[in-house]
């Protein structure tokens, strides 16, 4: 009777396993949401900051030689940037938007501004390629 009991102990029943699988999913299920979100605004961020640092180095080219960059790539060469971003969106470094400068503007290059090339839009509705 005693070596009956102890084979009755050993393992888990259907019943028990059901319970914690449940348990467990319904905890995943509520993790999972808050991850992508915080992965998502990670990538905003991070893009944000890409554009930042472009848009910087543009405007020290400027300051420094008097005319817009012909491309990213001039950047590089020039030492304002160590290379180009990859954007977080895409996920590669060639999407970037390259913005020509506006008719009015004096001065002379062919880049005045950059943008993402991503589609979609931001967790605040706004187009990424308007950032």
């Amino acid at each position: 009777m005693i070596q009956l009991l102890c084979r009755r102990h050993r393992g888990f029943t259907l019943i028990e396993l059901i319970v914690v699988l449940a348990i467990v999913a319904l905890l995943a299920s509520i993790v999972a949401p808050r991850y992508f979100r915080s992965v998502d605004n990670a990538r905003e961020a991070t893009l944000r900051t890409s554009l930042n640092v472009m848009r910087d180095a543009i405007d020290k080219h400027v300051g420094d030689r008097g005319s817009y960059p012909a491309s990213l790539d001039e950047l590089v060469q020039l030492g304002y940037i160590r290379q180009i971003p990859e954007d977080p969106i895409t996920g590669q470094r060639d999407s970037w938007q390259m913005l020509p400068p506006r008719e009015d503007d004096a001065m002379s290059g062919g880049m005045a501004d950059v943008r993402s090339g991503a589609g979609g839009k931001a967790q605040d509705g706004t187009p990424y390629s308007e950032w």
